[in-house]
């Protein structure tokens, strides 16, 4: 999508208000990638947005691509946090803190899945398995894999790693679903489709036949 000629401030001055010209970038970039797309958006864009130049922003990064990364390595730290605030909320119960995961990318709002669908569209537009942001994006799906595993785990489920997965997979069909059918699409089927799966891994493993 092209971007306008002219983007407005994402940043506008307030008495006592000093944001750090690196911030300022970042926050226009983040603002500018999830309207436009990370293939859509200039160096000249973001920096207009922030109130800056070209020369300021590349004093912060030397490319666009490393910006674009720090950009996705911010959105995988609000994924960590998203999984201990889960933890805060439900602490000791690994089985809620997975319910209520699940419930909330469900909703694919501008809330709690924010990050996780950004980072999805990130994946889809960053095809060069060299570039950086490809590079942050892998890494912050390793983690978030591991920390589904663990709790799956810990939460006394069967095949955890399996389990983990499936339910990885089935919610990142659930952003992709709501992106191109609306909120009304199977993408909200999401906690009705899981549940069962979960369910199945608290059966007992079935005994071989003799």
């Amino acid at each position: 999508m092209d971007t306008p000629d002219r983007e407005q401030p994402v940043h506008r001055s307030s008495p006592g208000e000093r944001v750090p010209p690196r911030q300022r970038i970042l926050d226009a970039a983040r603002a500018l990638f999830f309207r436009h797309g990370i293939q859509g958006v200039g160096v000249e864009a973001i920096a207009e947005a922030a109130g800056t130049n070209k020369m300021t922003l590349y004093r912060h990064f030397e490319s666009k691509e490393l910006l674009v990364a720090e950009y996705l390595r911010a959105l995988a730290a609000e994924n960590v946090r998203v999984w201990d605030d889960l933890e805060a909320a439900h602490p000791g119960d690994a089985l809620e803190q997975i319910k209520a995961w699940l419930h909330s990318v469900g909703g694919h709002g501008e809330g709690i899945d924010h990050s996780g669908c950004a980072m999805m569209n990130a994946a889809i537009q960053i095809a060069d398995p060299e570039h950086p942001g490809r590079k942050a994006v892998e890494a912050a799906q390793r983690t978030h894999r591991e920390r589904l595993i663990g709790l799956c785990r810990e939460a006394g489920l069967r095949d955890p790693e399996l389990l983990a997965d499936q339910l990885f997979l089935l919610v990142e069909g659930s952003r992709a679903a709501y992106r191109s059918a609306g909120p009304d699409g199977p993408g909200s089927s999401l906690c009705r489709l899981a549940g069962p799966l979960i369910a199945a891994h608290q059966q007992p493993a079935p005994v071989p036949a003799a």
